[in-house]
């Protein structure tokens, strides 16, 4: 049964790319309207006196929309360009510091707890985080363009002034815009919005230089101020684009936020914690002050990040108080109430009376999270003989299981080994350690050999001793969260380090002359998060299966192998699960193919350009192959999570 709560938000997100184009071109063609007025009455009298809607279709007229156009297409297309890099370039954009993983400061430790344990839950890397230093104001936003590559960045107010639990309810709602594709939208939003907004910064431009600009006649001095007109008059479409700026932030981003706000509770089943959050911008603030880019952000935030006029018409989030009354009826007045003996009342706003009918968030949460009945099963659950216990039912959620998983699993990992994950060496040696650490000693030191000496990239069998036994004494579940756990560190390597690595990790896996499952996980995982075109957008490409059956052959071809005993029971698991994507006549039943690891590699970079709707079938169909006998091993886990983090499905432990 498909999960509705991820790959429909999914589909969502990307539904909303069109909306957002059809509001830019709506945007274009109403300021490139304004400007070409401009320009007809600059241009009356040496054109007669046509009336506009001539003039339109005049050289003047089509010359005037072409540069408009242009200027406000090269202007989205350059920043487009720059944000190619995703989430890490949008934090350098606005001044934002990169926390360190090994960080001493309290308060960034707390905060890295709080994600490493939202991130292991949900089966997502752990997102680089970052600081705005200088900013006092208590927000925080989330960018990138796939879950597995985030970043996440909050204000040092955020840090100073929330508590544990408010912390909790700000990563969780972060985290909810990772799991739901809204990433994506943001980072478009932010260079389609440059476009619209390039005409006032030309306008405010003509007119600095229409005041600095000298003068020796009267005729200077007439086209001085015939130039400061322009400007003025571009300034004022300016203001006009941002309107419509702000429009269009405000109709992707409410809806979105208070989606959010009930992603934070269901995650966090703590509803005060989202809510004292909210309440505590209400009093103190969440405004951007150091950054020029609060206004390009602002859809991105956890809470509104710069004043504006009009803010019922333009505000990209609900107001502070439904937000908090959509959370929990009556939540403000406790909170209120909490606060009343040390602030005086007035300061005690927001302030709205609670409103008895107010939608409850969970509510919404139920809404989201509620799987869908029969009529929207995945083919593989369908048509199976077999049952198969859906696993993308849990893709994209975070239970009270994983919750407790994350929170055992980190409490267990010994302090020196937590601490070596978030350094550059101990993160390197943890991906040597994963693979050799199932050999006797003397063949671990034969296969290190192999590694050119290198200052952090090489062999270091003091570190490595310290990673090994802790390894050994947790087992095989321990080995995809630790490498999540160490991701930000492996992520601070420069590009010929991480090629490098990969290509040390590729050389000990061969080392043996064949490739383990959990060998193939690893080097995939590593290539998918650490290679130039990681954090880079995976476009749309298949919108039904028959395109890519191929690929999902190859898939599930290599998934009955890895879940059966036999040849014959894999021709027919493979039949089972092949079944809900194609046909086949008795005496032309399909049995399973022989798979390189290349070609494995192929199929699962095809099936990534599936239509997020499509994806949760490709994951029942692997599913079922590996859960057929009513046990999951950690073996074909682990090829499970290789399979969902390559789709881009994050997938919580089970």
């Amino acid at each position: 049964m498909a999960h509705p709560g991820f790959f429909q938000r999914q589909a969502h997100a990307r539904r909303n790319t069109g909306l957002l184009v059809f509001l830019f071109l709506s945007a274009v063609i109403l300021i490139t309207l304004a400007v070409c007025l401009v320009g007809y009455l600059v241009t009356r009298s040496e054109t007669s006196s046509l009336p506009f809607h001539h003039w339109l279709l005049s050289s003047h007229g089509l010359i005037t929309a072409g540069v408009v156009v242009g200027l406000i297409g090269t202007g989205s297309l350059v920043r487009w360009a720059d944000l190619a890099d995703g989430g890490e370039r949008v934090a350098r954009m606005v001044g934002a510091r990169l926390i360190d993983p090994d960080t001493r400061d309290p308060d960034e430790r707390k905060l890295r707890n709080i994600v490493e344990e939202m991130a292991i839950a949900s089966g997502v890397p752990v997102p680089q985080l970052y600081v705005m230093d200088q900013e006092a104001g208590i927000n925080a936003f989330v960018a990138g363009y796939t879950p597995g590559e985030a970043v996440m960045v909050v204000t040092h107010g955020a840090l100073a002034q929330l508590t544990r639990d408010e912390l909790q309810g700000v990563v969780g709602h972060e985290f909810s815009h990772i799991l739901n594709g809204d990433m994506r939208i943001n980072v478009r939003l932010i260079a389609l919005l440059a476009g619209i907004l390039m005409i006032g910064q030309i306008g405010g431009f003509l007119v600095r230089a229409s005041f600095h600009r000298g003068s020796r006649s009267n005729r200077d001095n007439r086209a001085q101020a015939g130039l400061g007109a322009v400007g003025l008059a571009l300034l004022v479409i300016g203001y006009v684009g941002v309107f419509f700026g702000r429009l269009i932030q405000a109709a992707v981003s409410r809806q979105r936020e208070l989606l959010a706000d009930a992603s934070s509770v269901q995650f966090t089943r703590n509803p005060e914690g989202i809510g004292g959050a909210l309440f505590k911008i209400g009093l103190h603030g969440g405004y951007l002050e150091s950054t020029s880019h609060a206004s390009d952000m602002n859809h991105m935030c956890f809470g509104e990040a710069t004043r504006m006029t009009f803010s019922a018409l333009l505000a990209s989030h609900p107001p502070i108080e439904e937000r908090i009354q959509k959370i929990q009826p009556g939540l403000l007045a406790r909170l209120r109430s909490r606060l009343r003996d040390t602030h005086p009342s007035a300061e005690l706003s927001p302030s709205v009376t609670a409103q008895p009918q107010a939608t409850r968030l969970g509510d919404i949460a139920r809404q989201v999270y509620e799987p869908v009945r029969a009529a929207s099963m995945s083919p593989i659950a369908r048509a199976a003989p077999v049952p198969a216990r859906s696993l993308s039912q849990q893709v994209g959620t975070v239970s009270q299981d994983s919750e407790r998983y994350a929170t055992r699993f980190l409490e267990q990992l010994p302090a020196t080994f937590r601490t070596l994950l978030y350094t550059r060496a101990g993160a390197v040696q943890l991906c040597y350690a994963l693979l050799i650490g199932h050999l006797p000693r003397e063949e671990q030191k034969a296969q290190l050999a192999l590694l050119p000496e290198h200052p952090v990239l090489g062999p270091q069998p003091e570190l490595l001793a310290k990673l090994l036994p802790t390894l050994a004494s947790l087992g095989e579940g321990v080995r995809f969260p630790a490498l999540e756990l160490a991701m930000p560190a492996l992520r601070k390597l420069d590009p010929e380090e991480r090629r490098t690595l990969i290509a040390n990790v590729r050389r000990l896996a061969a080392a043996d002359q064949k490739i383990s499952l959990f060998e193939l996980a690893l080097t995939s995982f590593l290539a998918r998060h650490l290679e130039r075109q990681a954090g880079q957008a995976v476009p749309v490409r298949y919108r039904a299966y028959k395109p890519a059956l191929p690929a999902i052959r190859k898939l599930l071809s290599l998934m009955a192998k890895a879940g059966s005993r036999t040849q014959d029971e894999a021709n027919t698991l493979y039949r089972e699960a092949i079944s809900g994507f194609m046909t086949w006549r008795e005496e032309e039943a399909p049995g399973v193919e022989k798979v390189t690891m290349r070609q494995l590699q192929e199929a699962l970079t095809a099936l990534n350009r599936l239509s997020p709707l499509l994806k949760p079938a490709v994951i029942d169909a692997c599913a079922h192959c590996v859960s057929h006998d009513g046990q999951v091993e950690p073996r074909e886990y682990e090829l499970m999570r290789l399979i969902a983090d390559q789709l881009d499905c994050p997938m919580p432990p089970l």
